[in-house]
């Protein structure tokens, strides 16, 4: 009872965190157009840290300590978190939400991957078969969107490159943080995985642009800060109840909520947001994509599903 009351907390955790990054994308695409991607992400970073260091200081002071004496391990996954903020941010003003969202996706597959190789949990023969779906889908989803593009196409290509490197850089913050929740509260690291991006981030900020924000645009930034503050909180916690590979799946359901945003407001013909291309090609392969997460996660089954280590590790004669 208690391992299903974890499992339902997990899951819980993780769809909030699914709801937030499906919204995201749409939002930081937004906050380009009027400051530069660095010094959106050390605002997100500033907003999450100091409501965490006022919370603590007041509720806990001896979670402070982990600011002056942290472990190597969390001193890399706040690098590989600042690194994916700033890298996917940039992505997604070279592309566009839907672009960004889905070649994003390429960091829960591969923590999925982590989760089999490093933490030897368990993946069964259609888990595997989703995550090939989802690898082959997202190969077919980049090049036609590629063929899409008229004129130079190094921009895109730049782009989706970055968003990949905030998908790998996404990879080492999670894969350690894994490790750590097992020591340590999730408030206590995400105090300091939050605040050492401010340090790292702060030589390519330009303060004098937040100076000419207007108050929808201090709305937008101060939202992007507490959606950092609450969808990395939850995920931590998700890592807590759940395995790395359920996790993985679970995130790579996101791009659902901003292809229907993006379609929504597509299909409305707003200004305020460049319109998303839609084609059946596209539409088919970002499918592909989310029918092997979908396949990743209908079928887990823990006490029941076999081992795809079973499989390759049985001797033939």
């Amino acid at each position: 009872m208690e391992n299903r009351d974890h499992r339902i907390r997990g899951i819980l955790y993780a769809l909030v965190t699914i709801t937030l990054w499906g919204f995201q994308a749409i939002f930081l695409k937004l906050s380009t157009d009027l400051i530069d991607p660095a010094t959106v992400s050390w605002f997100r970073f500033l907003i999450a840290f100091v409501i965490l260091f006022v919370y603590y200081l007041i509720r806990k002071p001896s979670f402070l300590r982990i600011i002056i004496n942290p472990p190597f391990i969390l001193v890399v996954a706040a690098f590989g978190l600042a690194i994916n903020y700033v890298a996917f941010i940039t992505g997604i003003k070279m592309t566009s939400p839907n672009i960004a969202t889905l070649v994003i996706q390429l960091g829960p597959i591969s923590l999925g991957m982590v989760g089999f190789f490093f933490f030897k949990e368990k993946l069964s023969y259609r888990q595997a078969i989703g995550f090939m779906l989802a690898g082959v889908g997202l190969l077919l989803f980049y090049i036609e969107n590629l063929q899409q593009i008229s004129g130079d196409s190094s921009n895109f290509r730049l782009g989706v490159l970055l968003v990949a490197i905030s998908a790998m850089s996404w990879v080492v913050y999670a894969v350690f943080q894994k490790q750590l929740i097992k020591y340590y509260a999730a408030g206590e690291l995400n105090l300091f995985i939050f605040g050492l991006p401010i340090l790292l981030i702060l030589p390519f900020v330009h303060l004098n642009q937040l100076t000419d924000l207007s108050f929808s645009g201090w709305a937008l930034l101060i939202y992007l800060g507490l959606n950092t503050l609450v969808a990395y909180g939850c995920l931590t916690m998700a890592f807590k109840y759940l395995e790395a590979s359920k996790i993985s799946v679970m995130i790579t359901l996101n791009p659902i909520i901003t292809f229907i945003t993006m379609g929504i407001l597509t299909y409305l013909e707003v200004s305020w947001i460049e319109p998303e291309y839609f084609s059946v090609k596209i539409v088919a392969t970002a499918l592909l994509v989310l029918t092997g997460a979908i396949m990743a996660v209908a079928f887990t089954r823990p006490e029941k599903k076999k081992d795809i280590r079973e499989f390759f590790g049985r001797k033939r004669y």
